[in-house]
C-alpha cells in the first residue's frame, strides 16, 4: 500500500522530470548544446557535491571509479547532449514522447544481459506495438537511459545515491568544462534562457535526484519507475501550452501506443508469490539503484 507521502512524491517526480524537454528547448535558442550541459551539471553538482561531501559519503566511492565512469557517460553525459541537440530540431513535446520508450529497452537490455526478466507474449506485443516509429530518432538517449540504471543496479546499489550522484555531476561539469568554453554566447543570454539552465540545473537535476531516492525508499524501485509512464504527458502538456507546439492527431496516437507499449512490456510474467500467513514477510531485494541515503 502507497502512502500519502509515496504519492505526492511520486506526483512531484513526475512533473519534474517531465519539465526538462521544455526547460531545455528554451535554453537551446541562447546557448550551445555543450554549453547547455555545462550548466545543468555544474548547477547540480554545487548542489549535491558539498552535501555528500559534508557527510562523509565520498570515500565509500574508493575501488567503484571505473563504474562511476560508465554511469555518468550513459545517464548524463551522452544522452544529455543528445537530447539537447534533438531538441534543436525536434519539438519538446514529441521528444519527451519518444523517450517513454526506456522502460521497453531496458526490458530487452536486461533480458539480454542475463536478467531474470520474462518476455511474455504479453509484453512482446507490448514491445512490437509501442517501440516500432520514435524509437529511430532517439535510439542512442534511449539505449542509455536504459543501459544507467543496468550499471547502476548491478555494479553500484549498495553505495549511497546521492554520492553516486553528486559524484557523477560533478566529473561531466569537468569533461564539458573545455568544449563549453569554446562555444561560450559573445552576450549573455535572455532571462528566459538563464532561467531554464538554472531550472535544468537545480529542479531538473539537484532537487530531482533527491527526490526520486526518497521516493525509491517509501515505494520501492519497481514503484517510483512507473513514473516514465506519466513524464511524457507532462512533457506533452507543456510544449502544447507553454511553447505553443502542435497537438497532432499523430503525437496523441503514438501517446497512446507508447504508453500501452510501455505498460504491457513491463507487465511481470508471473504474479509474486505471497508469504504463507504465519511468517514474516521476506525483505525485497533492491531492484533499481543507487541505493538512496538514509535521512534523504
Amino acid at each position: 500500500m502507497v502512502s500519502r507521502r509515496g504519492w505526492v512524491l511520486f506526483a512531484l517526480m513526475s512533473v519534474i522530470w517531465g519539465v526538462p524537454y521544455l526547460l531545455i528547448k528554451v535554453a537551446d535558442t541562447g546557448v550551445s548544446v555543450p554549453v547547455l550541459v555545462f550548466a545543468r551539471v555544474a548547477v547540480g553538482a554545487a548542489v549535491l557535491l558539498p552535501i555528500a561531501i559534508w557527510r562523509g559519503r565520498i570515500r565509500v566511492l574508493a575501488g567503484r571509479w571505473r563504474w562511476l565512469a560508465i554511469f555518468a557517460v550513459v545517464e548524463i553525459m551522452l544522452p544529455w547532449a543528445l537530447l539537447s541537440d534533438a531538441e534543436r530540431r525536434l519539438s519538446s513535446s514529441l521528444t519527451g514522447l519518444m523517450i517513454a520508450v526506456v522502460p521497453i529497452i531496458g526490458l530487452v537490455l536486461a533480458r539480454l544481459t542475463g536478467g531474470p526478466e520474462r518476455l511474455t507474449v504479453v509484453r512482446w506485443a507490448g514491445l512490437l506495438g509501442g517501440s516500432a516509429w520514435p524509437i529511430t530518432e532517439v535510439i542512442l538517449v534511449a539505449l542509455c537511459y536504459a543501459t544507467g540504471p543496468l550499471v547502476a543496479n548491478r555494479k553500484l546499489g549498495d553505495l549511497p545515491g546521492l554520492s553516486v550522484t553528486a559524484v557523477c555531476l560533478a566529473a561531466a561539469t569537468v569533461v564539458y568544462a573545455p568544449v563549453a568554453a569554446l562555444t561560450w554566447p559573445s552576450t549573455v543570454p535572455s532571462a528566459r534562457v538563464l532561467g531554464s539552465l538554472a531550472g535544468l540545473g537545480v529542479l531538473c537535476t539537484a532537487i530531482a535526484f533527491v527526490l526520486f531516492f526518497q521516493l525509491i525508499a517509501e515505494v520501492g524501485p519497481a514503484r517510483a519507475t512507473v513514473i516514465t509512464y506519466v513524464n511524457p504527458a507532462v512533457a506533452v502538456a507543456l510544449g502544447v501550452s507553454v511553447l505553443g507546439e502542435p497537438l497532432t492527431p499523430a503525437i496523441v496516437a503514438a501517446f497512446v501506443l507508447i504508453l500501452t507499449g510501455s505498460v504491457l512490456a513491463t507487465r511481470s510474467g508471473r504474479p509474486r508469490p505471497e508469504p504463507a500467513p504465519d511468517a514474516p514477510p521476506v525483505p525485497v531485494a533492491a531492484e533499481a539503484r543507487p541505493r538512496p541515503d538514509p535521512g534523504l
